[in-house]
């Protein structure tokens, strides 16, 4: 730029507009440069604090938050206060790879949160099962409320929605991947899992099924794991609306039953029963079984499985059942399951026996379910909420969701399970269809059989060395069912359910 002198008038020559232009655009890339670079430095420096220093933050967080939530209007309601975070030093950072379907993962997730309490580690938000059958891409926020599971979790233990960057794979980081010994108990993670933690400061489990054992656990511990699965485990609001809408529905209508119809391809291919299936529909299943490794069993003789009630019942199993149980033709049924092997085929006697059987995608319009195709876990999550709430729950299989159901509604104050004992029912089903057995008789024996099976109190079965066998903790959470009584007098002989 020139600065004349012309007759005592000063001149400035302008800088040509690119020139400018440039200059703009250099001021505002460092400018940009800045504030990335600060905000990095920022967000390390909070997650290393996360570790080292929780004190510090803590009371940084605590102080910010009072300072910015200003008070409700009228008629307003405000937010519940956040439990003050508990102080702990962390001794390092737990991330998980959850594997299966909605509710085992949910029981899971459960396990995970109490293991990072026990061993005083930072938990990661934990990563949901995109490769399996289902192949559902849902993250966790998809499925459950996250904030909601941070903040009522936060005076247990921390958790972060993801790793610090100097401990990603991006920046060199290996962390120790392994999966826990399944049924693990207090001793195993603090004798062997928190030494581990302790050298490589992250430890990643990519398998997460069944790894806290049902019972020797400490009382404080089993009831945190009702507190993430009662409390903390929120379904979101899109899901919670839907559910509600759903059994508001069926209530309108009067009482209803849910019936967990597990007569779907995974579960028959999987257990390999094929009872009532055509020779095609048998040897397709069989393909499907061998086309998925981790289904390691592939040999199976469906009758000889079946005879061990092993196997979900049919649809026409569960209609001469449900009318042994003396359900008449006029039971509102919900059917909570995803698509029945065999359609309607499958369905014709059910619905046949009950006309008022009716599944979602009956009650609700085809846009409303539109946003959850796809996402078997979310379209899960829906049946799940009905089933809790429904006034009677019969579940043909004893899976992940049958469990789950039971246990919620064993909390929500023993709300009716019809658990059906499937080895003794297929021996009476046998019998009355080959004529051996009346009708009479048979429904005689039905009732007879499953008068002390309806969710009623009762201690869980131990079977030292057999946790598979023995009954499962978050089917029945005897320790989170007594809260303002004695658990002694609710669990007397005189209610005690016979073992399952």
């Amino acid at each position: 730029m020139e600065v004349r002198s012309e007759g005592g008038h000063v001149r400035c020559d302008k800088l040509p507009s690119p020139v400018i232009a440039r200059t703009r655009l250099q001021v505002w890339f460092i400018r940009l440069c800045s504030s990335l670079f600060l905000w990095t430095c920022l967000v390390q420096l909070v997650a290393v604090g996360e570790l080292w220093h929780p004190h510090l933050l803590s009371n940084i967080s605590n102080r910010i938050s009072q300072i910015t939530l200003a008070p409700a209007g009228p008629g307003v309601l405000s937010p519940p206060p956040l439990v003050p975070a508990r102080n702990y030093t962390s001794n390092g950072f737990l991330r998980v790879s959850c594997n299966g379907g909605l509710n085992q993962m949910r029981a899971a997730i459960c396990d995970m949160v109490t293991v990072a309490r026990l061993l005083n580690l930072t938990l990661v938000v934990p990563e949901l099962d995109k490769t399996s059958f289902w192949a559902d891409p849902s993250n966790f926020e998809d499925i459950f409320d996250l904030r909601h599971f941070i903040d009522s979790l936060r005076d247990e233990v921390r958790i972060v929605r993801r790793l610090p960057k100097n401990f990603s794979r991006k920046y060199g980081y290996k962390p120790l991947e392994m999966p826990p010994v399944s049924w693990a108990n207090k001793k195993y993670y603090l004798e062997q899992v928190l030494p581990l933690v302790s050298k490589h400061k992250v430890l990643h489990f990519n398998r997460t099924d069944t790894r806290l054992a049902n019972n020797l656990i400490p009382h404080d511990l089993q009831r945190l794991r009702c507190r993430v699965n009662f409390q903390a485990l929120k379904f979101t609001p899109k899901i919670e609306s839907l559910g509600h809408k759903l059994v508001r529905i069926l209530q309108e209508k009067g009482p209803f039953v849910t019936l967990h119809l597990r007569y779907e391809m995974d579960m028959l291919a999987f257990s390999g029963c094929t009872h009532g299936c055509t020779a095609e529909e048998a040897e397709e299943l069989k393909r499907l079984r061998y086309a998925y490794p981790w289904w390691r069993e592939k040999e199976i003789v469906s009758e000889e499985r079946r005879s061990q009630g092993l196997c979900p019942l049919t649809p026409e199993e569960s209609a001469l059942i449900l009318q042994a149980l003396g359900f008449s033709k006029d039971t509102q049924i919900y059917i909570a399951a995803g698509e029945i092997y065999g359609k309607d085929r499958r369905l014709a006697l059910l619905r046949a026996a009950f006309p008022r059987i009716v599944k979602k995608e009956t009650l609700l319009a085809p846009e409303e379910l539109q946003q959850f195709q796809n996402h078997s876990s979310q379209m899960a999550a829906l049946d799940f909420m009905v089933a809790v709430a429904s006034n009677t729950f019969v579940p043909t299989y004893d899976g992940n969701m049958a469990k789950l159901v039971e246990g919620h509604r064993r909390h929500l104050g023993f709300k009716k399970s019809i658990l059906l004992d499937r080895k003794k029912l297929v021996e009476l089903l046998d019998m009355h269809l080959n004529g051996t057995l009346s009708w009479q008789g048979f429904s005689l024996a039905v009732r007879s059989v499953h008068e002390r099976r309806i969710g009623q109190p009762t201690r869980r079965r131990v079977i030292p060395d057999k946790p598979k066998e023995e009954d499962y903790f978050y089917a029945n959470p005897q320790e989170c069912l007594c809260v303002g009584t004695n658990c002694d007098d609710l669990l007397t002989p005189g209610n005690l359910s016979k073992p399952r």
